[in-house]
């Protein structure tokens, strides 16, 4: 009898994964979000400045993405890095280290005045700060109860959202009102906030312990998981999406400046608030996640993305900001919807298999964020959207023939 009160007791004094409603939960949440926003505000912050970038240094739209582009290819080559070291070290360590050296970046980048240097160092900004994403996923798989997993991924996929449309909203005002320089400047004492604050509540892994995996056996996971149909589904829609996205709002103040809208920058600026529905999008899409079937959800998400491109190819403000709504809304709810999948795919080695998702979704946004950029350099708006139509098919039968399986 003695010895089942002891089981009994031991089993209550077992860490549970945190669910919602606790001190624990709460704490993660609200960290990862403040993070999200941190990644996000820094990783875009020249996004709603690439006309003044164009301007000052003399550059064409599409080399003026370059900025954009830099930032996050050095995303995806951080994430490659730590794809196979990630493992190795503390979970929160590893966040902490990428939000504090980001931000330091961040804070050099007004004192650059060239603008081969400028893309340099935000090549390097965006390799350190990917190291929030890459464990981000996988720390909230192994931390956060199943049953409230898909809320905490998209509360800190919001942050992001958040992020997004903060840092590009504050920064093309501050730019209209003062210049690029304090623009940026604003975001880096934004980071650093941030990653006081990360540092302070956010709390350790209960649930995982480094390890030191030997590099070729990663490399066979890290086959397995490229030639797995249903992760490489994944990745391909995460590269399409993203990519699309992207170029989108890279370029459409570029479009909204022009004849025949003549926008303010203050309107443009107005634009980056179409992020609060994406925030919306995150959050719902995150708790169906948690209570209907993620195939089906990422199924007519897509579908909704392809109509809000349809719908931007209108010359009809109205229509072209409908296109833009829903085309938003269905990106970060299917976004969220293939982080959650990835997760629930993998059982061995989750950091690897979130940053081969990141990876292939950041080279999506260096690749056709920038290729792009050649039909808005002739004006030739109709072959844009055109292009990112394709995309967005190309994304939904890959998810039927593919993810939508599962």
């Amino acid at each position: 009898m003695i010895k089942n009160v002891a089981s009994s007791t031991e089993a209550i004094s077992e860490p549970r994964k945190a669910q919602k409603g606790t001190a624990r939960y709460n704490r993660i949440k609200w960290a990862i979000f403040l993070a999200g926003i941190s990644v996000f505000a820094q990783l875009y912050d020249f996004q709603a400045l690439l006309g003044s970038v164009s301007d000052e240094f003399g550059k064409t739209p599409s080399q003026s993405s370059y900025l954009v582009s830099a930032s996050t290819f050095g995303m995806a080559f951080g994430l490659l890095i730590f794809a196979f070291i990630a493992d190795n070290f503390n979970r929160k360590n590893i966040m902490v280290f990428s939000l504090l050296s980001s931000t330091a970046l961040t804070l050099m980048t007004p004192l650059i005045m060239n603008f081969e240097v400028l893309v340099g160092l935000n090549f390097l900004k965006g390799a350190f700060v990917s190291g929030v994403s890459a464990v981000t996923l996988a720390y909230l798989s192994e931390e956060v109860d199943k049953s409230s997993l898909g809320t905490a991924i998209s509360f800190y996929l919001a942050g992001n959202t958040f992020g997004g449309m903060f840092g590009r909203v504050t920064t093309a005002l501050l730019e209209g009102w003062f210049n690029w320089k304090i623009s940026v400047l604003f975001i880096g004492v934004l980071g650093l906030v941030s990653a006081l604050f990360f540092i302070r509540v956010f709390p350790h892994s209960r649930f995982f312990e480094p390890v030191r995996i030997p590099v070729k056996i990663k490399l066979s996971r890290m086959g397995k998981m490229l030639t797995n149909l249903n992760l490489l589904g994944i990745y391909i829609i995460a590269f399409c999406i993203m990519g699309s996205f992207v170029s989108v709002y890279n370029y459409l103040g570029f479009e909204l400046k022009a004849p025949p809208y003549n926008l303010p920058h203050y309107l443009i600026a107005a634009i980056f608030l179409m992020y609060a529905f994406g925030i919306i999008g995150n959050l719902v899409a995150g708790s169906l996640s948690d209570k209907y079937s993620s195939k089906r959800i990422i199924r007519l998400a897509l579908l909704a993305f392809i109509l809000g491109i349809a719908l931007m190819f209108s010359s009809n403000l109205i229509l072209l900001l409908l296109g833009l709504t829903i085309f938003t809304i269905a990106f970060f709810s299917a976004h969220t919807v293939a982080g959650r999948l990835v997760t629930e795919l993998t059982e061995k080695g989750k950091s690897m298999a979130t940053s081969l998702y990141w990876l292939f979704y950041y080279v999506g946004s260096s690749l056709i964020g920038t290729s792009t950029g050649v039909f808005v350099n002739n004006g030739a708006w109709t072959s844009f959207f055109g292009v990112l139509l394709g995309l967005g098919v190309l994304s939904y039968f890959i998810c039927l023939y593919s993810t939508c399986k599962l």
